[in-house]
């Protein structure tokens, strides 16, 4: 678990150029699962023409927290993504274990 230290510092900062989230380069898992979800979210909330607003009232989810999340500025609890995940009737946690890359 991603935990101390790195907890503080927000997934999107722990990449090579935090400027290019989501799609920047991540060695650190726990940021690269958060990048997965953030990926997921956008393009469900995408798909079904969603704004943060709407997604908020149905997830019960505040708007804060879901800007945040897709834009890599907080690690989001289980119980927040599941909530998002059910909102959209879409599945948002990472199905695949990525290596880390050496650098």
């Amino acid at each position: 678990m991603v935990g101390g230290m790195k907890r503080r510092t927000p997934p999107r900062e722990l990449a090579c150029d935090p400027e290019t989230w989501p799609e920047a380069d991540l060695a650190e898992p726990g940021a690269a699962a958060i990048q997965d979800i953030a990926r997921a979210l956008a393009a469900a909330m995408s798909e079904r023409k969603l704004s943060l607003r709407a997604l908020a009232e149905a997830s019960g989810v505040n708007r804060q927290a879901i800007a945040d999340l897709l834009a890599g500025r907080s690690w989001p609890d289980v119980a927040t993504v599941a909530r998002l995940g059910t909102a959209l009737g879409a599945p948002l946690f990472p199905r695949t274990v990525r290596k880390e890359r050496n650098r």
